[in-house]
């Protein structure tokens, strides 16, 4: 019961609802610790300070996982802390000068030192002092996780030079210190506060530094502060050596909502986009904005013909790249992946089988009146061999009676290998004349039709989609192209690393053509295997631009070993928060909230990114 100012007694309404939000199921009070519910806790004082602190050092204290911090500051008289101060320096050098241990003199003289140079800053600059404390709360559910908690919570204090101390028989009273609903205990802060300059207390905590701002390109996100980032992915310096991407995280998270953000921040700064959609989520995206939807599963205009060679993009100082003493020429490069293609394909060749496909490889080339110098800009798609040709070849040769019979087997085992490509179900996919037809900024190769074959096939494409992905990106120096391979493991295949080398070569080699790649999948345990680790860890490490998003069990654990996270990040990764990630940009990383502007959902369609 109240009394209003007309002496009108008032009943005030107990809310009960907020009273059981705030109110903890149990609270006890121990010696050196309490209980709040399930959860016990502990509370620190700091009860010393380094001599000489760098910006930021409260940060490191403040950001423990699983602890509460509580920081008070309040500013005192500056005429009677210097009158004080002055007094505290005389008898610093009156001790400096009659101390006969070499190490208290040294001590006698460096708080003196100290206490001139406060008096400066003071005195002559206006610098504000006041009484700072601090206390921390470590509090964790179950003694094991509260133990490590706590000494977490010692060693970070000791790290940054300060001392922590356990407010014995004082865990009530510095918990309502800790509290927001409560004012500051006076016999908490006799034992914590002490004297610090105001410059001090606010370059502890970086306030002020919220965010991430390049200057130019376009909006990423927000940081868990709620600062806007900015960034422009193309932006070279330091340790930003390429536009690379590496996108992680489970089904669920917002992986897919996060690149169509990407991807169409990219394409209005003028960026060239080529998609590999093996799940079919990018195609409304490319029609909204009027680009070309390519069905790579087998339509007819998405054919790209295997034994079509693919020139070799020109290097910095030769106007045409040719073999003439200075390396190899298209032909002879291209043989290189076709080697991978066909054991990606028939990953059953022997030796000798690819040896003698090697040498009818060649000899069809010759037949159609390419050689080894042969100037492959010049030609079109209709002037290459397909694989009906091909096979016709093997098939001729396989039926000459000249021949011994074990070469005449091996033959005839590559005519029945080869049937099927040439003219049966995969003939769809590869037999024929490329057939591809792009003059949009946004591409969209759809491999979906390939999920119901076998792995075989779906790697086989993917390879053979990357290789023409490869000349579009490397074709012009000075268009911006980004290669964004959707589902990656695909690429993946522990008997033939050869897929994961190219691509990683391309990741390597992209930047020297304003390109990037943007590598996506649900776990970086796929690229870790031992069988492929060297190449597929590479497609981890080389990117600029790292997103990881939630994760958990083993996917989790390979992670932190792989980028080294704190305990912090591995909490927040833990979380599986839908849109939230760690973000890393060169060696900088920070917790980015993807909140993602209303008009963009109006491109992104129904399928994924929701």
């Amino acid at each position: 019961m109240i009394k209003n100012k007309n002496n009108l007694n008032q009943e005030i309404l107990l809310n009960k609802s907020l009273l059981n939000i705030i109110t903890p199921m149990g609270l006890e009070i121990k010696r050196n610790s309490l209980v709040i519910g399930e959860n016990t806790g502990k509370v620190y004082g700091i009860v010393k300070y380094p001599q000489k602190v760098d910006y930021g050092w409260l940060s490191k204290i403040t950001n423990i996982p699983s602890t509460i911090v509580s920081i008070t500051f309040k500013p005192i008289d500056n005429s009677s802390f210097i009158e004080s101060l002055s007094r505290n320096v005389i008898q610093s050098r009156g001790a400096a000068e009659s101390a006969k241990d070499p190490l208290a003199q040294k001590r006698a003289e460096r708080s003196a030192l100290d206490g001139e140079k406060i008096m400066v800053q003071i005195d002559q600059n206006g610098e504000t002092v006041g009484l700072m404390g601090i206390t921390i709360m470590p509090i964790s559910r179950g003694d094991e996780s509260f133990n490590k908690v706590c000494r977490k919570t010692e060693s970070t204090c000791a790290m940054s030079k300060c001392k922590p101390r356990n407010l014995s028989n004082l865990q009530e009273q510095a918990f309502k210190n800790c509290s927001p609903f409560y004012t500051s205990d006076e016999n908490i802060e006799q034992i914590v506060s002490r004297i610090v300059p105001l410059s001090t207390f606010v370059g502890g905590f970086p306030f002020s530094s919220s965010g991430y701002n390049d200057g130019t390109g376009y909006y990423f996100g927000r940081d868990s502060s709620g600062g806007l980032i900015i960034l422009d992915t193309w932006k070279r310096g330091n340790d930003r050596t390429n536009t690379n991407m590496v996108i992680m995280g489970v089904a669920g998270v917002g992986k897919s909502t996060a690149v169509k953000h990407i991807a169409l921040s990219e394409y209005m700064k003028g960026t060239k986009i080529i998609f590999v959609d093996p799940e079919r989520e990018y195609k409304e995206l490319c029609e909204a904005l009027k680009g070309d939807w390519i069905n790579a599963g087998g339509g007819s205009n998405g054919r790209i013909n295997p034994l079509q060679i693919r020139p070799t993009p020109v290097d910095d100082n030769d106007e045409v790249y040719k073999d003439e003493g200075q390396g190899m020429g298209d032909m002879a490069l291209y043989i290189k992946n076709l080697e991978i293609f066909f054991s990606l394909y028939i990953p059953s060749l022997t030796d000798r089988e690819r040896a003698i496909l090697k040498d009818c490889l060649i000899e069809l080339y010759n037949n159609f009146g390419i050689s080894w110098d042969t100037d492959i800009n010049k030609l079109n798609n209709e002037d290459f061999p397909i694989f009906l040709d091909l096979y016709n070849l093997i098939d001729k040769k396989a039926k000459e009676k000249t021949r011994k019979e074990s070469e005449a087997n091996i033959y005839d085992d590559l005519v029945l290998l080869l049937k099927d490509i040439a003219m049966g179900s995969d003939s769809f996919l590869w037999n024929g004349y490329s057939s591809i037809k792009t003059n949009t900024r946004c591409i969209c190769l759809d491999t979906h039709d390939l999920q119901n074959t076998n792995d075989n096939i779906k790697r086989t494409q993917y390879f053979n989609i990357l290789t023409w992905c490869w000349q579009e990106m490397s074709k012009d120096r000075n268009e911006r192209v980004l290669l964004i391979c959707d589902e990656a493991y695909l690429m993946i295949d522990t008997n033939v690393p050869q897929s994961l080398v190219f691509l990683r070569n391309v990741e390597k080699r992209a930047r020297k053509y304003e390109a990037g790649v943007a590598i996506i999948s649900h776990s970086v345990v796929d690229f870790l295997d031992p069988q492929i680790k060297m190449y597929g860890q590479a497609l981890l490490d080389i990117p600029c631009f790292k997103i990881i998003m939630g994760t958990d069990g083993r996917n989790l654990q390979e992670t932190k070993e792989l980028y080294n996270l704190t305990d912090a990040e591995e909490e927040l990764l833990a979380s599986k928060k839908r849109g939230n990630a760690l973000l890393m940009i060169g060696s900088k990383r920070l917790h980015i909230v993807f909140e993602i502007p209303e008009y963009k959902f109006e491109y992104m369609g129904k399928a994924g990114g929701r």
